[in-house]
């Protein structure tokens, strides 16, 4: 895998004057040079329902079906409230292509701010950063040849950490959502959740395919900082059938958890 790409001024997406988000190179995913990653596009996602809801209460819960590939060349997404009371809303979120095709649909829970100042909690060891080592991209096959999610993302490995098959952790840091807009914590996050199967691969692509149908990310705190950790692990049953689970970390500790249910696919 090529090192990556400078992207201090390459975003995720671009908005057109009619609301409809056209995938940059960032966004491409690896199976096709035509379609997203969908980690981007569940920022969009968590952007949408945000937007809905307003700052007050913080989005908690992002589950997300990923129905069909979701085209570079133009997405819609739109969110409603569902239900909205003084400690939760939840939205509904649904994801269209300039067709009009339904491709994703999504459900989001969002709960209050409130500052209760010190409370019990547990102690848990998260990765460091500061030991953290430059390496490559978890997956090192791409079916183009065209600059994608890969080369876009930074990519880091605890000092001494797996960088082959099984569970590791990856540290990543990413570009933004959206071309001149700021993101929000949670939006930043959402590359990185997607990437679980990825980072945790049981067999190379060669041997064995794994995407993704869904994705639900369950957050108890904002992350803080532009570097986040994946620690996942991936379960591959003979059914064809798996799971990846992953904890979520900034710098400061965990944030929260990510899980995808999983396809496998022989090659050929």
């Amino acid at each position: 895998m090529a090192a990556a790409l400078d992207f201090a001024d390459k975003a995720y997406f671009s908005q057109r004057e009619n609301g409809a988000f056209v995938g940059n190179d960032p966004a491409r995913g690896p199976w096709s040079a035509d379609h997203c990653h969908a980690g981007p596009v569940s920022g969009l996602i968590v952007r949408a329902a945000e937007t809905e809801v307003g700052p007050e209460k913080m989005l908690t819960r992002l589950t997300v079906d990923l129905l069909r590939p979701l085209p570079l060349a133009g997405l819609r997404v739109a969110a409603e409230t569902t239900r909205h009371t003084k400690t939760l809303a939840t939205t509904r979120v649904t994801v269209h292509d300039l067709n009009d095709a339904l491709c994703a649909t999504a459900s989001t829970m969002h709960l209050v701010r409130r500052d209760l100042g010190p409370v019990a909690n547990v102690e848990s060891t998260a990765p460091r950063i500061e030991d953290a080592v430059d390496g490559p991209f978890p997956i090192g096959e791409i079916r183009h040849e065209l600059p994608g999610f890969a080369h876009y993302s930074d990519i880091r490995y605890p000092k001494g950490g797996r960088q082959g098959a099984g569970p590791k952790t990856v540290w990543m840091r990413t570009p933004q959502l959206l071309q001149g807009e700021a993101q929000s914590p949670i939006q930043a996050l959402c590359p990185l959740a997607d990437c679980g199967n990825g980072i945790s691969w049981n067999a190379p692509t060669s041997e064995m395919g794994f995407m993704n149908t869904d994705l639900t990310v369950n957050i108890h705190r904002e992350p803080v900082s532009d570097w986040l950790a994946s620690d996942s692990v991936s379960h591959w049953q003979t059914s064809g059938i798996g799971m990846s689970q992953s904890v979520l970390y900034d710098t400061q500790g965990p944030v929260g958890t990510a899980l995808q249910t999983l396809v496998l696919f022989p090659p050929g």
